[in-house]
């Protein structure tokens, strides 16, 4: 077998057992590998007990000689498992990015400072007095020597701790605390110890865990992912009291983490909320007053006497300055632990006793904006089969060019699990439409030391993800029923008195149609893309309505207004709201007082394919055929029955007129009040309005939109008097030429009217201008006479026709020239006449 496929194996190995927690502590992955793969036996050495020598400090130049003495005076041990492979998996493989070292790290300590908080509680002298007693995480760095080190006042670990936890491949430490302490309440300690700490080695040659353990003394685990670690005691080492120190030996490639605002960057983005303090040992740059040497004294005296030349009362101030010892100000480079977590994670609090300010200070904190202010915010907590905790915030306004870059903009709401920062690029955790959201997802379900890619296949996170949606539709739905509450509360009181009697919040009147303004559009997009949630998002959609005037209104509203016996909700889509109030489709629906609501987004016609009923009332389009406008009585039915057969030989006519090419039929219309026809497209097809905006795209394939345009049917008025009068015409003489003529000509008008293109706009104009020279009295035949005029008129000689002219003929032409003014020269001018 391959090594590659071999890795990968053990790798999926390793992770289930991982997963699935059947790890004991007498089993470890090398044995899961062995017996699943066959694999040689593993071969575990007795270790080899040597006398331990003294270490001086690491940080002094001798530290080096001192290590080479120790570990051969150490215990030598192999590691349980396949590990030169395992490691390079875990390495490699179960970690695609090297800054989560530092995240791991602190994550472990923050663990160890949990457990012995833990212990405490029962015997509180375990934490021993002054510095001891801190419960902290200390971070250095030494540049010169590219060491970084961690240190906690945690439990610390035991010599037998050290070979258990960190000599064996994702043995976990916490786990077995946990199983000693199953009746200690719930701690929410991260566990898997192993997998993580073994991260370090992205960015280490050696690391070295110096640890000490209140019952055991202080011991030295140091390896270089080789296959073997080393353990012995530190008998003249820095004195821990409690705790543990991880010495971190960067490889060159790593330089880059040698770097104080590097590391204050990643403590920020991934460890800034853990419950206890981290501190990193960094320098900053102060003011400080110092003395004035000789040399400036002299010449500050040199110019003291000229000053005292100039002014008395100047001689006067600088004698008492005399008195004063002179100095300077200058910078001066100091060195201090730095606190690097100070915001407080404020979804741990109860929502009743967070004030409104520490949410918008955390949301400056989020955003890095010390300026913005969101519209509204939603603090929850999540209980169940799966336990989170989330504050989520909705922005004053949408990122720019928002929907141009709406499937590609990144999400802005980060998970967390217990504290620990995972990452913010999980398009799984929110659906696309709600994308502009911000805030963070702190979850105590999911596994810590796992990649981004498997995360995004845990279970858990679909139920997470279902709970976010649901609650940040609640938050939306709640801003417009305050905004409605406030609105009503208002409408008969002036500003005085809205004031008392509207919401606390002075700015809530008219919050919701400013969420609409800026993130309308977004849930129209849910609409057409979550099925799931379609009803609770139709709640939240904004329309335009023939009653509305310059206000939205909602679907709820809408069916609130209906009238008695009505099934429909009536719609109208095109490009402006004046437009489609003055459509001929709507008359009818108008004249009877139906309210129709107006869709002037493009985005519309894809919502209303989409959201085809709400409150069991269906969307009916007032553009397509079959539309019922209320119910007839059986008078108004038989009527129009006979209207209908009154018209039957017109409507057959003007098919054949118009020929099935053009449309499917023509037929009586029931929509129609003043306007003489329109034509109307097919229940399943596409309306003019989505035909113009299939023609719009650039991309669009034109060999496709053949199956989608709908069936057109022309609709006639049968009491519009031109229509009565070409059915007299057409019943004298069904041949009639300009009958059929005007037939054509009503119809390409019905298209242009009804928002269809004219697919040959020459013969429709030829036709309506030969309708107006009839109106203006002008005859046909003038037009034959102007065009005969200009085929008789002489046109002039080209260059080129006198270039091919025959020399011969020029010639005669010159000579006749020649002799006709010869003749002339001969005979007595007028004047010479006159004289004679």
């Amino acid at each position: 077998m391959e090594r590659g496929k071999l890795g990968s194996l053990v790798a999926l190995l390793v992770l289930c057992a991982f997963f699935a927690g059947s790890y004991t502590k007498e089993q470890n992955v090398a044995d899961s590998a062995t017996e699943t793969l066959n694999l040689p036996p593993k071969v575990e050495l007795e270790p080899k007990v040597v006398p331990s020598a003294k270490v001086t400090d690491h940080e002094t130049p001798a530290r080096e000689a001192a290590l080479k003495q120790q570990r051969a005076g150490g215990e030598k041990f192999e590691f349980q498992a396949e590990v030169n492979r395992l490691m390079d998996i875990i390495i490699n493989s179960l970690y695609s990015n090297k800054d989560i070292f530092l995240r791991e790290l602190i994550s472990n300590a923050s663990d160890a400072l949990d457990k012995i908080r833990f212990l405490s509680l029962t015997d509180p002298t375990i934490l021993g007095e002054g510095e001891a007693a801190k419960l902290e995480i200390k971070i250095k760095l030494d540049k010169e020597n590219k060491i970084l080190t961690i240190r906690d006042r945690g439990i610390g670990m035991t010599k037998e701790d050290l070979i258990k936890n960190l000599g064996t491949i994702a043995k976990s430490g916490t786990s077995s605390f946990l199983e000693q302490m199953q009746k200690g309440g719930d701690l929410n300690l991260i566990g898997q110890f192993g997998v993580g700490f073994y991260s370090v080695y992205l960015v280490a040659d050696t690391v070295e865990v110096v640890s000490k353990h209140n019952t055991d003394k202080q011991w030295v685990w140091e390896s270089q992912a080789d296959g073997s670690f080393t353990v012995y005691e530190d008998a003249d080492g820095e004195s821990l009291e409690r705790g543990t120190e991880i010495r971190i030996h960067l490889k060159d490639e790593a330089s880059e983490y040698a770097d104080e605002d590097k590391l204050k960057a990643l403590v920020s983005r991934y460890s800034q909320f853990i419950n206890f303090p981290i501190s990193l040992w960094a320098s900053k740059e102060v003011d400080k007053e110092v003395p004035v040497e000789e040399e400036e004294e002299v010449e500050d005296d040199v110019a003291d006497s000229k000053d005292e030349e100039e002014s008395t009362e100047e001689e006067e101030e600088e004698v008492e300055e005399e008195d004063k010892p002179k100095t300077k100000t200058t910078k001066e480079t100091v060195w201090d632990w730095e606190l690097l977590n100070d915001v407080k994670p404020v979804w741990l609090r109860s929502p009743k006793d967070v004030p409104d300010e520490d949410y918008v200070k955390f949301y400056q904190s989020l955003t890095k904006e010390s300026w913005a202010k969101p519209m509204s915010w939603a603090h929850f907590n999540a209980e169940g089969d799966v336990e989170f905790k989330a504050i989520l915030y909705i922005p004053a306004s949408a990122p720019p060019q928002f929907y141009d870059n709406y499937y590609t903009i990144s999400p802005d709401v980060k998970l967390y699990v217990r504290r620990v920062f995972i990452s913010d690029d999980f398009d799984d955790l929110l659906p696309r439409y709600l994308i502009f959201l911000k805030g963070i997802v702190d979850s105590d379900t999911l596994p810590l030391n796992v990649s981004r890619e498997m995360l995004q296949q845990h279970s858990a996170l679909k139920l997470i993800k279902k709970k976010l949606v649901r609650k940040a539709l609640d938050m939306i739905r709640k801003i417009a029923e305050d905004d409605e509450d406030d609105t009503k509360k208002g409408a008969d009181d002036d500003e005085a008195e809205s004031a008392d009697k509207g919401s606390k919040d002075p700015e809530a009147r008219g919050k919701y149609a400013k969420f609409w303004g800026q993130y309308g559009k977004a849930i129209k997009l849910g609409i057409i893309e979550d099925a799931s949630n379609r009803v609770r998002l139709a709640k939240l959609l904004r329309v335009h309505t023939s009653k509305s005037g310059d206000k939205l209104t909602s679907l709820e509203e809408y069916v609130s207004r209906m009238k008695p016996g009505q099934k429909q909700l009536y719609f109208i889509s095109g490009e402006s709201k004046e437009q489609l109030a003055q459509s001929p489709f709507v008359e009818k629906l108008l004249k009877k007082d139906y309210e129709v609501i107006y869709f002037t987004d493009p985005i519309d016609e894809y919502v209303t394919g989409q959201l085809t009923e709400f409150d069991d009332k269906k969307f009916q389009d007032a553009t397509k055929e079959d539309l019922k406008v209320g119910e007839r009585d059986e008078d108004e039915k038989k009527k129009f029955k006979e209207t209908k057969e009154e018209f039957k030989d017109l409507t057959k006519w003007w098919k054949d007129v118009l020929g099935g090419s053009e449309v499917e039929g023509v037929k009586v219309s029931k929509r129609l009040h003043r306007t003489p026809c329109v034509v109307v497209t097919s229940k399943y097809g596409w309306s003019a309005n989505m035909e113009r905006l299939m023609k719009a795209q650039a991309m669009a394939d034109d060999s496709k939109h053949a199956y989608m345009k709908g069936r057109r049917t022309l609709e006639i008025n049968a009491n519009h008097p031109l229509i009565r009068e070409l059915k007299a015409k057409v019943a004298a003489d069904p041949e009639d030429e300009s009958a059929k003529d005007s037939a054509k000509l009503i119809y390409e008008t019905a298209l242009l009217e009804s928002g269809f293109a004219l697919d040959k706009p020459k013969e429709f104009a030829a036709r309506l201008y030969e309708v107006i020279q009839k109106d203006l009295g002008v005859d046909a035949g003038d037009f034959a006479g102007v065009e005969e005029a200009e085929e008789d008129e002489p046109e002039e000689p080209t260059k080129e026709a006198e270039a091919e002219t025959p020399a011969d003929e020029a010639d005669v032409e010159v000579t006749s020239a020649k002799d006709e003014e010869v003749e002339g020269a001969d005979e007595p001018s007028k004047l010479e006449k006159d004289e004679l």
